[in-house]
Formats: C-alpha cells, structure tokens, sequence
C-alpha cells in the first residue's frame, strides 16, 4: 500500500492549520531541530510533532518510530503531514505509517530545507525558504 502522496510545503502547512486536525510531523534528527530550526504552528494555535525516523549520530532506523508518532497523537483517518530535510526520510516514513494502518500520510517534498542552488547552499524551496513560519530549534 502506497502512501497518499506527495505535497508543497505550503500545502502542508494549509493541513497542518486547517480544520481537518491534521498533525505535522517533522522527522528529522535533534541534530537538526537544534541547529537548523524547525517549522512553528504555534501562531495559529497547533503544534508540530517532533520524531527522528533515524537517529543521529549512527543513522540507526528509530525501531519505535510508529509508536512514537502514535504517542504524538496521530490515530487511523487523521491526516499526517511528514517533513525532512528534503523529502526522503519523510517519504520512508510516511510509506510505513501507511503500513501500520494511519493516515492518509503525506510526504512533503523539498522538506525543511530544499534542494541545493547551483552553489550547493539549501536556499531555494523548502519549508524554510518558503516563507512559512519556523523558528530556531
């Protein structure tokens, strides 16, 4: 089973503010909340889940992942928004939330940062470049 596809960051942010109660769930590492920032909802009054699909420093797959996002709120026929640092861990894990029965899940392509520019920053796309409202982890 697939899981429901693929979104802007801006569409996602619409879900995840909306009236459907969808959560947003950031994969990324601590690493890279601290460090890189992470996407706010707080403005329109929702937060945002915060749950490593790998772990940092190893890489290691977090075994609980489900769980934790379970834990987070997330139950069968609520929608899930999930957000990397460029939409590959968010696609994993929204293909294994399919799996495990919830959702719809969504992988939000570009995630938090975007692709590269011609100069290899992470400057076009993206949450962040977005202009939608993040903060310093």
């Amino acid at each position: 089973m697939s899981y429901a596809g693929d979104v802007t960051p801006e569409e996602a942010f619409a879900a995840a503010t909306g009236p459907d109660d969808a959560l947003l769930v950031d994969v990324r590492t601590q690493a890279e909340w601290t460090y890189v920032g992470v996407p706010d909802l707080a403005g329109a009054g929702r937060e945002v889940a915060f749950v490593e699909w790998s772990r940092y420093p190893d890489g290691a797959l977090n075994g609980a992942f489900v769980d934790e996002v379970r834990a987070a709120g997330l139950e069968a026929g609520r929608p899930v928004y999930l957000l990397c640092r460029s939409g590959v861990r968010s696609r994993a894990a929204a293909e294994a939330l399919t799996a495990a029965g919830l959702g719809p899940a969504y992988n939000v392509v570009d995630g938090f940062e975007g692709p590269h520019d011609p100069e290899q920053h992470r400057t076009v796309g993206g949450w962040k470049n977005s202009g939608l409202p993040w903060r310093q982890g």
